[in-house]
């Protein structure tokens, strides 16, 4: 049996574990709100018309963040038809899902629900068809204590400030597809002068530019150099967006995902330092990878919908994830806590129903998909500091990336508490894994969970909830050295005590 050895000690770190790193996104998408996480008249609906069920699975899931309304929705979005007495707020066109927005669930909704399922709501401003003024009175009504108008009108509506601190200057504004595109520089200067003006109001807000939305796209680079070029001094973030998947069926490349995430990372790191260098400047800016997941299927790919049809939560995208998906979340989750010196907010997209852990049906039951878990345990056990590790490994060839490490790793070190997590990225066989812990002061197994099954195009259904579960991981603790045995395709996290 091949093997991997990998060597750990809580004298080095990389950063703090960010709790920001396990975000997710809910965007006026499809089924994500409507009959996702709000369905008035549900059997488990609150008085809010917020599912209960979808709740209990958020607060499992452990959540941080929330980023919304979007996504493509926000540049084509009025904040302001979201807000006050439901009874008189418009319908409208929703031009980036070719969907009717009803508007019946809005920002005062969404801060009640971000307090219910006990997040951190994350604000996009659209700077697709509106700009500063808008923003300027977003905020206003968002987070000004009182004595305006706007904030007198939120008062108006019951709610004393929201106190929102994170915000997007926009969205994938780099895309063609993207209502108002703009080219780097049109963006770059709005960003700034938005950015600018929002400060004078709070200096203390965090701001985060847009970044491309895919590696791939051919302006990638000089679009992060132009944009931070005129952002610098008034953002904290540059976003990162990317989307895995397995349509063309080259699942050795497909579980080699997290490669690219680190390389992607890499790269825009690279290119914000290059601009603070330009500008002989000490700050940092960070990143935020706030919209990631696996994805099938194209951009503009409907489930089972009429194209030309405009109608209300029209079903988009929504993927029904097998083991192996699980299996990359997890390595993409580890390459997201690797890079937590520079990775300040990740969101996966997103929460409910279009490209989602949770599932749901109008009326019915809720459900986990097998990327849940992975995401589950690695939010529960992550904590203290995210520590170096040293991985010597066999290797598995991928036509995307060349010759990759076929066992991934990252771990994480608190008061005495150290958690691994690994993943086993080759499909032809197991590889046992020796893990040297002997500096960590760890003499048992706490606890140790595994992703893996037979089939690895196994889901989880409404009929069949519980297809795919984690499972308890065989593992031994002798002598300061933790050895497991990964089957091919395989995530693992334990969490080791003094």
């Amino acid at each position: 049996m091949p093997s991997a050895t990998i060597t750990l000690d809580p004298a080095f770190t990389i950063a703090p574990v960010r709790r920001r790193t396990f975000g997710t996104f809910v965007e006026h998408m499809g089924r994500c709100v409507y009959t996702g996480i709000y369905e008035p008249g549900h059997a488990t609906a609150d008085e809010d018309g917020f599912r209960k069920d979808v709740l209990e699975l958020t607060r499992e899931l452990g959540v941080s963040v929330v980023r919304y309304p979007g996504g493509n929705f926000v540049s084509g979005y009025r904040w302001e038809d979201g807000v006050g007495p439901r009874a008189g707020r418009p319908r409208r066109l929703d031009l980036a899902w070719h969907s009717v927005e009803t508007n019946e669930f809005g920002l005062d909704e969404f801060i009640r629900w971000c307090a219910k399922a006990g997040v951190e709501p994350m604000m996009a401003i659209n700077l697709g068809t509106r700009g500063v003024q808008e923003a300027l009175d977003l905020q206003e009504y968002a987070n000004h204590p009182g004595g305006t108008a706007l904030s007198d009108l939120r008062e108006q509506h019951g709610a004393s400030a929201y106190g929102i601190e994170l915000w997007c200057l926009g969205n994938e504004m780099d895309g063609p597809w993207q209502i108002g595109h703009k080219t780097a520089e049109e963006y770059g200067r709005m960003a700034a002068e938005t950015a600018r003006a929002m400060r004078m109001i709070e200096p203390g807000l965090e701001l985060v530019a847009c970044g491309s939305s895919s590696s791939r796209m051919p302006t990638f680079g000089s679009w992060e150099q132009t944009v931070l070029r005129e952002t610098y001094d008034f953002v904290d973030y540059i976003s990162c967006h990317a989307y895995y998947g397995n349509d063309d069926g080259d699942t050795a490349s497909f579980l080699g995902s997290a490669v690219n995430m680190d390389r992607f990372i890499d790269a825009v790191t690279a290119t914000a330092d290059a601009v603070g260098a330009e500008r002989k400047s000490s700050k940092k800016i960070h990143i935020s990878f706030d919209e990631w997941n696996v994805w099938y299927g194209d951009r503009s790919r409907r489930t089972d919908e009429d194209s030309d049809g405009w109608s209300v939560a029209p079903r988009r995208i929504e993927d029904e994830y097998n083991v192996t998906d699980a299996v990359v979340v997890g390595n993409l989750l580890i390459s997201l806590l690797r890079h937590s010196d520079r990775v300040g907010v990740a969101c996966l997209a997103q929460l409910a129903n279009v490209i989602a852990p949770i599932m749901t049906e109008r009326g019915g039951p809720a459900w986990r998909q097998p990327t849940f878990h992975p995401f589950a345990i690695t939010s529960r056990l992550a904590a203290g500091q995210v520590l170096r590790v040293e991985t010597d490994s066999p290797t598995v060839s991928t036509a995307r990336y060349g010759d990759i490490a076929a066992v991934d790793a990252v771990a994480t070190y608190d008061e005495g508490r150290l958690a691994v997590f690994l993943v086993n990225r080759s499909t032809e066989g197991p590889v046992e894994v020796s893990v040297d812990v002997s500096r960590a002061g760890v003499f048992s197994i706490a606890e140790g969970l595994a992703i893996h099954d037979e089939d690895g195009l196994a889901t989880n259904s409404a009929d069949h909830p519980d297809r795919v579960t984690p499972q308890a991981a065989d593992a031994k603790l002798v002598d300061g050295r933790l050895t497991v045995t990964l089957p091919a395709v395989s995530w693992a996290a334990f969490s080791l005590a003094g």
